[in-house]
């Protein structure tokens, strides 16, 4: 499986769920997190800025894209016949390419939240299979702070926003 953007919350996420699975992850981030996305569980990794993963000639059964118009026909290239490629954050022009032009993917859709699902995902978290990735905690009076440190791809996992700073005043 190719993780395109393993380094973020979603991307450390699915590091961990395709490792818990008995998946093979090959990570794609900035050479920054390579240490990071190979202590939560991948085997490969390809550093973004030294080439095109696109270029490499591997080919894959999962693509799990969470790079925001990232490079859409190249990666689904990289399929192996019957993969599967999953993007975590489409812009409106891939899922129209999906739906419409492209008969090597499934028809978009939304992943249902199953009781079967969420189940398995209870069970791996119990396991410490999977566990939450927090770069740091951040207060509401600093949530454009947090949106800049998200929008600069400089953390490894999520970046939280507590609300210990607000103050709600309880009516009479």
């Amino acid at each position: 499986m190719l993780i395109n953007g393993a380094g973020g919350s979603i991307g450390a996420h699915a590091v961990q769920i395709a490792r818990a699975m008995g998946g093979h992850v090959t990570a794609v981030d900035h050479r920054s997190k390579e240490d990071f996305v190979r202590r939560i569980g991948a085997q490969d990794f390809h550093d973004y800025t030294a080439g095109d993963v696109t270029a490499t000639g591997r080919r894959y059964d999962v693509i799990f894209d969470m790079v925001a118009g990232g490079p859409y026909r190249r990666l689904i290239g990289m399929l192996e016949p019957g993969g599967r490629y999953l993007n975590g954050n489409p812009r409106l022009s891939v899922l129209f390419r999906s739906k419409v032009l492209d008969r090597r993917t499934a028809i978009v859709t939304f992943a249902p939240e199953t009781a079967e699902a969420l189940a398995t995902l209870t069970a791996m978290i119990e396991r410490g299979e999977i566990r939450p990735i927090v770069d740091r905690v951040l207060p509401m009076s600093s949530a454009a702070d947090a949106h800049r440190l998200v929008e600069s791809e400089q953390r490894l996992g999520a970046i939280v926003i507590s609300l210990d700073d607000i103050v709600i005043p309880l009516d009479d």
